[in-house]
């Protein structure tokens, strides 16, 4: 009896360990003027929505969105200070699957960051891909690995990726038409879509590594998540997940291992997928699609 109880509590550590979410913000901050709330209020929202739910994330600075400055750089600073991690993620966005960006500019755009970041409480050597794009040929996939390892930087994976940044975009314009809009309609379909690809990427998981792995998920420093962040955290709460820290979700051993194949601006499963010819699976359409069902369906209620 007492061999079988110990079983089930390791079964059910482990589920309860298994379940559980990292979150990271890319391209910030941003210093751009949106609808609603400033710079330093949509920075702030952010930071009190992760106290609230007493979460330790991780802020992937793009650097030319505002930290090159002294307004934007405290904004940065707001993070480090308040316990989160903060990393690389280029001077401006360049995409490296352009034909027109060379290794060479990609890589002198990380070393420019870095002497941003560095500076900052909180700063961790992790870098994360911009688009998630490792470059659109072997010579770059290679050499960004190869300069990643020399520099001493952690490739900052996502494996639950979402199009919050495609919400935000609809949720801006729907503010600058009318700004006494009513937005409950958008952020339930916000909660919705973060909700349906946390299923689905932990089913992907499971398929693909037969376990829950500790998920990385990507959302952005912007209006959308000031205003819903802690809704969403508290979604995943009420779905039976734990919330962990970037840290220990990327010691987890599927984020060792570079995919053989890669699925340009898509997440780490997907391209263990595909580097494992898994094809077109059941639900795979709803990962790729840029959240077009989501906006869809807002524009079914008039939005």
């Amino acid at each position: 009896m007492k061999s079988i109880l110990g079983a089930l509590l390791v079964v059910l550590s482990a589920g309860a360990q298994a379940q559980s979410v990292a979150f990271t913000f890319d391209d910030g901050p941003r210093v751009a003027q949106t609808p609603l709330l400033s710079p330093q209020q949509r920075n702030q929202a952010l930071l009190d929505a992760l106290a609230a739910q007493q979460v330790s994330a991780a802020l992937f600075v793009t650097c030319d969105n505002g930290a090159n400055q002294p307004a934007g750089y405290a904004l940065a600073q707001a993070w480090g200070r308040a316990g989160h991690a903060v990393g690389n993620h280029t001077m401006t966005h360049l995409d490296l699957n352009s034909a027109k960006v060379t290794l060479a500019q990609y890589q002198q755009e990380i070393t420019d960051c870095d002497k941003i970041t560095s500076t900052l409480p909180g700063y961790q050597k992790w870098f994360r891909f911009t688009f998630l794009r490792e470059g659109n040929t072997p010579e770059k996939r290679d050499g960004m690995r190869a300069f990643l390892k020399q520099t001493g930087y952690r490739n900052a994976y996502v494996s639950l990726d979402t199009s919050d940044w495609r919400l935000d975009e609809k949720l801006v314009q729907v503010l600058e038409k009318n700004p006494q809009a009513d937005l409950a309609p958008i952020r339930q379909v916000y909660l919705s879509h973060i909700r349906q690809r946390a299923l689905a990427y932990r089913d992907l998981s499971r398929h693909l590594e037969g376990r829950d792995i500790p998920q990385v998920i990507l959302m952005h420093h912007n209006l959308i998540n000031a205003l819903w962040l802690k809704d969403a955290i508290q979604q995943f709460k009420d779905m039976g997940w734990t919330i962990t820290t970037p840290a220990l979700a990327f010691a987890d051993p599927v984020y060792q291992q570079p995919p053989e194949k890669s699925v340009a601006g898509q997440s780490l499963l997907l391209s263990i997928a595909r580097s494992q010819g898994l094809g077109k699976f059941p639900g795979w359409e709803r990962l790729v699609d840029d959240g077009d069902v989501d906006i869809e369906a807002l524009k079914q209620q008039g939005l």
